[in-house]
């Protein structure tokens, strides 16, 4: 695949599954009927949103391995630029009971171990205080970690995409040790779990649990699943929402894949009395740092929206959020905390438009 196939394809996936839904205002849609209650807050501490470290050496992998659209685990990448996607999400239900969630196991076990040691992450696992993990989506940079998870409790409920191939499955459920053949036909180990997962494992659809569209873990959350395609021969993205007492809407996204204002009109089209008030994540949006016009429209949609807080990172874009933040949308911004960790993206900025390694966002 040629570099400009493969930023095309790129652009493709961020911004037009984005801005599909650019013209759709807040009145422009029915509201939905679903009451899924309420929550007294949501804090989420982002335990690295540093998927990877150079995203230079990231594409080069793409592209000299068939691009974009290649299955992930058949690419020999480079061990030494992964690192991982993974939050912990604080709900506190109405009653003032907080309850902990995993969202993704990331990418490397090297790095994931180092990250959920600075975070105190293997404690919570092991004596049950994070009650269940849900798993955005297959991709590599959120999932192949998931050995740095199990070996703490094997038994966590997950929740996952039905979107799976055998090669995720093996990896959960088996030992699996997955390798991928170079340029000079060596095999490359790529992934590997020697930790099977023995718990519950709800594989979530688009029908939900109970035919209205949703999985409801807790009073006040939602995860929905949007299948859709995605990059490396991935299908299919959980999406979480949650409601928070007098301020609204909530949405928690991995890497946004089906598209930010996709995601809040299905909000609108789902929830009873829906009203936007935040977000946090990636959004794949300007991954590489690329600009593409449609990204114009996006923006523009967001704020149509009228947000109150938006914390995002990871395949946002600092290009976007910087733009973002420009225009007038509301970004949450981070610290220099992630200067505390042994490595840091090579895109990093000083303008702290991401809320990045070691920070915190309430809502």
């Amino acid at each position: 695949m040629e570099r400009r196939d493969f930023l095309k394809t790129m652009a493709i996936t961020g911004a037009a599954a984005s801005s599909s839904t650019a013209l759709f205002s807040g009145n422009a849609e029915a509201a939905g009927t679903l009451d899924i209650g309420e929550v007294k807050s949501v804090k989420i501490d982002v335990l690295s949103e540093t998927s990877w470290f150079s995203n230079d050496n990231l594409k080069k992998s793409m592209l000299d391995y068939g691009g974009a659209s290649t299955n992930q685990y058949t690419i020999p990448w480079d061990a030494d630029n992964a690192g991982g996607y993974s939050s912990l999400i604080t709900v506190t239900t109405l009653d003032g009971k907080d309850h902990k969630i995993l969202m993704d196991s990331g990418w490397s076990n090297t790095w994931m171990d180092y990250v959920y040691e600075m975070h105190g992450i293997p404690r919570m696992l092991r004596n049950g205080e994070i009650e269940f993990m849900v798993l955005t989506h297959w991709h590599l940079d959120h999932y192949w970690g998931i050995e740095s998870t199990l070996k703490h409790n094997p038994k966590i409920k997950i929740y996952a995409p039905a979107t799976h191939y055998p090669e995720d499955m093996a990896l959960l459920r088996d030992k699996a040790h997955h390798k991928a053949t170079d340029k000079e036909g060596k095999q490359v180990p790529i992934c590997k779990n020697d930790v099977p997962h023995t718990g519950e494992l709800v594989l979530c659809s688009t029908e939900g649990e109970k035919g209205e569209g949703v999985y409801k873990p807790l009073p006040g959350m939602a995860i929905k699943l949007f299948d859709v395609p995605i990059l490396l021969r991935v299908r299919g993205e959980n999406v979480l929402y949650f409601n928070v007492k007098d301020k609204g809407i909530v949405t928690v996204t991995g890497c946004c894949h089906p598209g930010i204002l996709s995601l809040f009109s299905e909000a609108r089209r789902t929830f009873k009395d829906y009203k936007p008030y935040g977000c946090y994540g990636g959004l794949h949006l300007t991954l590489f740092e690329t600009w593409d016009p449609k990204f114009d429209d996006v923006i523009r949609g967001v704020k149509s929206f009228g947000l109150q807080k938006v914390a995002c990172n990871h395949c946002t874009g600092w290009l976007w959020a910087e733009k973002a933040a420009e225009a007038g949308i509301p970004i949450v911004k981070g610290t220099d905390k992630y200067k505390s960790y042994k490595r840091q993206s090579a895109v990093a900025k000083a303008t702290n438009v991401f809320l990045t390694n070691g920070d915190t966002v309430v809502f």
